[in-house]
């Protein structure tokens, strides 16, 4: 299980203050059960952004959102209403915005954090991975996420040593993580983005908080 938690209400209307037109993105897994994107979630999600003023063009809640199979097939029957939309907030872990911004041609943003448990966390079935860093910063980087795709975890761009858009580390095997997003970005007219200094990493998020080491999430033998 993912544990993920809603980031602050103000972080996520700055990320549609340009916008007027969401299509909400649940998740039935690990999502539901932290309640950050389940049925109830998602609808008081749209209660509160009408209220700012904003248009829900629809909503899907989706049983895993990491599995992109079934977020294509489950967004499918919404084409219409995410074609209608600016931009997709997506209510789950880091995996699901990903996923959703893979297949979908639409600017995405990230209504949660994931919040690190330590240890195994399970295995998904996509490219996508999830550093559960605490502190999202996909809405700023076109739903590709620097700490998984770059070896180096850059978060300011690509390092001296990329070249032709390859990863020094694998460049016979591994595109530079920030070339993948510098294209995504530019696929989607919002290179904008790349403009934009991301808040310095607070690291200590991507330690297992205190509060929750002495739960059932954190340690099933306690």
């Amino acid at each position: 299980m993912i544990i993920s938690e809603l980031k602050p209400w103000s972080e996520i209307l700055s990320y549609l203050k340009d916008e007027g037109k969401i299509f909400l993105v649940g998740c039935k897994g690990c999502a539901e059960a932290c309640h950050t994107g389940g049925e109830a979630e998602v609808l008081e999600m749209k209660r509160r952004l009408e209220q700012e003023g904003k248009i829900i063009t629809g909503f899907s809640i989706i049983d895993l959102l990491c599995d992109k199979a079934l977020v294509k097939m489950r967004l499918t029957p919404h084409q219409i209403e995410v074609k209608a939309a600016d931009s997709l907030l997506i209510m789950s872990c880091g995996i699901g915005v990903q996923a959703v911004s893979a297949l979908i041609n639409k600017v995405t943003h990230p209504a949660c954090n994931t919040i690190n448990m330590g240890g195994t966390q399970g295995e998904w079935r996509g490219d996508e991975r999830c550093q559960q860093c605490g502190d999202c910063i996909l809405d700023l980087t076109g739903g590709i996420c620097p700490l998984s795709v770059c070896p180096k975890g850059l978060l300011n761009g690509p390092c001296g040593g990329s070249k032709n858009g390859r990863c020094e580390v694998e460049p016979e095997v591994r595109e530079c993580g920030w070339h993948l997003i510098y294209e995504r970005l530019k696929k989607l007219g919002r290179l904008d983005k790349m403009k934009a200094i991301p808040p310095l990493k607070d690291y200590s998020k991507m330690q297992p908080p205190k509060q929750l080491r002495n739960t059932t999430l954190w340690s099933l033998e306690r």
